[in-house]
């Protein structure tokens, strides 16, 4: 099975921009929520020396699909980005469908086809999962799986 988060290079620039596209997709169904705000800046304070940064990005415009795309260069940083964009999609409990148009804008601007994009959600859910495998009481991590549609 493929690592879900293999190693590779994240310079700084590239966590701002993923961490620009990550408020973004925050933002789109309303607020960010805590576990939101929370998740952006452990990722953001894990590649910088900027931890309080971070939050200035949440006063600016949302990046738009074509620029966070250009920001984030190789195949690897873009799925990173999915990936990523879709975790934080569930972090709130709720994966909404402004999350999902905007993820999929993302996806469509850094050439990840429709069915690359469904592969990444998938694996996600799996992801997801597989953290719950180990919870004695099955019944709740059939619930988790039947509401995150696996």
């Amino acid at each position: 099975m493929q690592e879900f988060f293999p190693e590779i290079e994240v310079r700084e620039e590239h966590a701002e921009a993923i961490a620009r596209g990550l408020i973004a997709v925050a933002r789109a169904d309303g607020e960010i929520h805590p576990r939101e705000a929370a998740m952006i800046g452990e990722f953001f304070a894990s590649i910088t020396d900027r931890v309080s940064e971070w939050g200035a990005f949440e006063r600016e415009d949302n990046v738009a699909p074509d620029l966070l795309a250009m920001q984030l260069p190789s195949p690897e940083l873009r799925a990173l980005f999915v990936k990523t964009a879709l975790l934080l999609a569930y972090a709130d409990g709720a994966h909404g469908p402004g999350e999902a148009k905007l993820i999929a804008e993302y996806a469509s601007a850094m050439d990840i086809a429709k069915d690359e994009l469904d592969e990444l959600e998938l694996r996600v859910k799996e992801y997801l999962l597989s953290q719950l495998s180990h919870l004695a009481n099955v019944e709740a991590v059939a619930e988790v799986a039947k509401e995150i549609d696996i």
